[in-house]
């Protein structure tokens, strides 16, 4: 759409309201709103100002104006708002100098698209991610000097089975046992297709919903692949969908990635494949089906892979769920159809549109304009440089003896391994000027310093259990 063609969009459906939005630099979807009125031609180039010091990890208060400028190419009429409201996503810019701001996660998705098309190697980056989440009925948690805990509740949960509530039916889905009982059992049913329904309405391809291995409400929704910048504004609009929608019901949504001990953590399988000239690059007559240059693209993965879970895998708790038990894919290997290495090559149809490869190891706590950008530079660094990611492992690995197990590299066992890993590893993401050393040494810095430390050094409950009266 063009900047007239949103006009016209808004004066035929009546709206009242304009919704700027745009992705911090963490991965948090921000908005402020304006009359319609406000919204000329002018302003999809001119902007709206405010105030970057406020965001987390972005200017400081002396240098703090900042303009975001919105695309007319992503406007939508909002699902949930009672006042008739078009929502449009913004660009960060400089006020001054009018260029992009480099800590704008949608600016790198662009970047990135760009240089990949100036590579030659392909013009198109398809991404389908798979992301996970929990629906829950109730979360209450502090973290308090004096005391701190967590407390979840969901009505389909293991532990309610000898709730107290009348008539308790039973219907309880047991640890690891979730994947994919019918209602009664599955709670949620109504809610997911609810959820899948709205991101249709609102342009957004999906292809299915279901009840995930976990109990206590653990779901999947997946996306149709698309190119990396659109699928980066289709993972905000689908978090966006999901927890309103469970709001609606009286329930809340997380994307956390391990919420629940000793049963599976919410994972984010993503599929990528490089395109060019309307046909795709990784279709071949090597393992799998696969050509040299997809390949090469998982080289680029298993090198670069302990610094990439610095940003597909950013949380403390994302490293609770790479462990072993799971069906968490921890393993540095690679497979078709093998779903207990990091990388499967998927086989459900022989067409050459349809192969790519499939990064398991990335969950939904990641921004993913960010993720995906990372993953793309890896795996183009791969091609590049023809990296050889070595033979498949075609055995499940968790039934390898302990010696063979040890000799295949793993992910990050911590959020502080994967961010020191990308402190010595990021020369791959730094190419075209898609990420930048600023970039590089904020998202550590701040990781580090309000994340990884505040974690490590505040006491747990289970040390209580375990060290109180020692």
């Amino acid at each position: 759409m063009t900047p007239k063609d949103v006009l016209a969009m808004a004066k035929e459906n009546d709206i009242k309201v304009v919704d700027i939005r745009y992705m911090d630099f963490i991965g948090t979807w921000q908005h402020f709103s304006v009359p319609v009125s406000e919204l000329t031609e002018a302003s999809f180039e001119d902007g709206f100002g405010f105030d970057g010091s406020s965001m987390r990890a972005w200017q400081n208060i002396d240098n703090s104006d900042m303009i975001v400028i919105p695309e007319a190419g992503t406007a939508k009429i909002d699902p949930f708002f009672k006042v008739p409201t078009m929502v449009v996503l913004g660009n960060i810019h400089d006020p001054i100098t009018s260029e992009g701001y480099s800590r704008d996660p949608r600016g790198i998705a662009k970047r990135t698209e760009a240089y990949i098309k100036s590579t030659g190697i392909g013009d198109t980056i398809f991404v389908g991610p798979e992301p996970e989440f929990f629906i829950f009925s109730n979360i209450r948690y502090a973290s308090d000097p004096h005391a701190s805990f967590f407390e979840i509740d969901s009505p389909e949960a293991h532990w309610n089975t000898s709730d107290g509530s009348e008539p308790n039916l039973g219907y309880k889905i047991k640890p690891k046992h979730g994947y994919f009982p019918l209602p009664p059992a599955d709670n949620y049913q109504d809610m997911r297709t609810e959820m899948m329904l709205t991101l249709q309405d609102l342009g957004i391809d999906m292809e299915c919903q279901h009840h995930e291995v976990a109990s206590a409400g653990q779901s999947e929704i997946d996306l149709r692949f698309d190119s990396l910048l659109n699928m980066g504004d289709k993972l905000a609009w689908f978090k966006y969908v999901l927890r309103n929608v469970a709001a609606k019901y009286g329930h809340c949504v997380t994307f956390m990635p391990k919420p629940l001990y000793g049963d599976n953590g919410t994972g984010m399988h993503t599929h990528m494949s490089f395109w060019k000239d309307g046909e795709p690059t990784f279709a071949g007559n090597k393992y799998a089906g696969m050509s040299d240059n997809a390949l090469w693209a998982i080289g680029g993965i298993m090198k670069h892979c302990k610094a990439l879970c610095a940003i597909t895998n950013p949380t403390t708790n994302s490293y609770k769920r790479l462990v072993p038990g799971f069906e968490a894919p921890i393993k540095l290997a690679y497979s078709s159809r093998n779903r207990s290495a990091a990388i499967r090559l998927p086989m459900y149809s022989g067409s050459p549109k349809a192969k790519r490869l499939e990064f398991r190891t990335p969950d939904p706590s990641a921004n993913g304009y960010m993720a995906f950008s990372a993953i793309a530079m890896a795996m183009l660094d791969g091609i590049q440089n023809k990296i050889d990611p070595g033979d498949p492992m075609d055995k499940n690995i968790y039934d390898l003896p302990v010696e063979e197990l040890a000799a295949i590299p793993s992910a990050p066992g911590c959020l502080e391994e994967a961010l020191e890993a990308l402190k010595t590893d990021h020369d791959f993401l730094l190419k075209g000027d898609v990420f930048t050393k600023d970039v590089i040494e904020h998202w550590i810095e701040y990781k580090m310093e309000n994340e990884v430390k505040p974690v490590i050094s505040r006491p747990h409950p289970h040390e209580f259990y375990l060290y109180f009266d020692i």
